[in-house]
């Protein structure tokens, strides 16, 4: 049941006409829960909040199925003006966004002029930058247009997924850019070709990756809300003596809050995901996908007014 559920939401994530009929209605049906707003003042709220806290946040304006090159424009520049929002109230926060957001299914060009004004403008107000990854179909155009990018840029992360088969590869091959890469399990529906279909498998993976960027001793941001990858984390650094300053956990706005809170009593960097915008539809069907009792919070948000 499980699993049929969470194919049935990445179903939807993906549905054109559910992401424009979403744009209309505004953040209804429990989403409010996992964006927080739909403009760039509600976001700085939510991440001052989290900054009372003591947590750093990572903002993103989401946005998918771009199709001309005027909305990825302005994509580009709402990115701009997040940063700038960033700068102007002194906040916690990197910036991170998606590639097709920025025009990559329209032309390397207009992805690349896009990538460009934005990571110029995060070097001026000093705000970093992660390149978000997605589907398998565009994870080798990320990673191509990331390592451009590093070669110029040095505020540019990227996003490496563990239950691809490719990623201990990329790993190796990322290392001499000395990249800042967040490693996260994957929550697209990827065929068994590119990608394992155990969980088992995944999480193996996942400890192997985490394992080797951190010995490569490059900046690692493990993004999971799973125990056993936070507990394999701890013990890792431990023993082989790796700085706090050398790592970070990443979670979801929204999501195990109460472990958010915990990882920053007791010592380690937390990072909190904060995506926010009118375009959150994509985002929040995955985020059902991936755990049943997201499905069950929305029922009742919905059902119990």
């Amino acid at each position: 049941m499980e699993q049929l559920l969470r194919n049935f939401f990445l179903f939807l994530s993906k549905n054109r006409f559910f992401t424009k009929l979403a744009k209309r209605y505004g953040l209804r049906f429990g989403a409010g829960r996992f964006v927080a707003g739909e403009t760039i003042p509600d976001a700085v709220r939510s991440i001052q909040k989290l900054n009372e806290k003591g947590m750093s946040v990572t903002i993103d304006h989401l946005g998918e199925f771009i199709d001309s090159e005027h909305e990825a424009r302005k994509a580009a520049d709402d990115c701009i003006e997040a940063i700038k929002a960033i700068s102007e109230d002194n906040l916690d926060s990197q910036l991170s966004l998606k590639m097709t957001s920025m025009g990559l299914d329209i032309s390397q060009d207009l992805v690349m002029e896009n990538m460009r004004r934005i990571l110029k403008a995060g070097k001026e107000y000093e705000v970093f930058i992660t390149i978000d990854m997605e589907d398998y179909e565009r994870c080798q155009k990320t990673i191509d247009i990331f390592k451009e990018l590093r070669s110029e840029y040095d505020n540019v992360g990227t996003v490496l997924q563990a239950y691809l088969y490719r990623t201990a590869k990329d790993i190796e091959e990322l290392d001499e850019y000395n990249p800042n890469l967040r490693l996260v399990k994957g929550a697209y529906k990827e065929s068994p070709k590119v990608a394992f279909p155990e969980k088992k498998d995944v999480d193996d993976n996942f400890k192997k990756i985490i394992k080797m960027h951190l010995l490569n001793g490059n900046y690692t941001a493990v993004a999971t809300h799973d125990d056993a990858m936070i507990e394999y984390t701890k013990k890792l650094v431990k023993e082989h003596n790796i700085s706090n300053d050398l790592f970070e956990f990443q979670m979801l706005y929204g999501i195990r809050v109460e472990r958010q809170e915990e990882l920053v009593a007791e010592g380690y960097k937390m990072r909190v995901y904060v995506p926010y915008g009118n375009d959150w539809y994509g985002y929040f069907m995955r985020r059902l996908a991936e755990r049943p009792a997201n499905v069950a919070f929305v029922l009742k948000g919905v059902f119990g007014k």
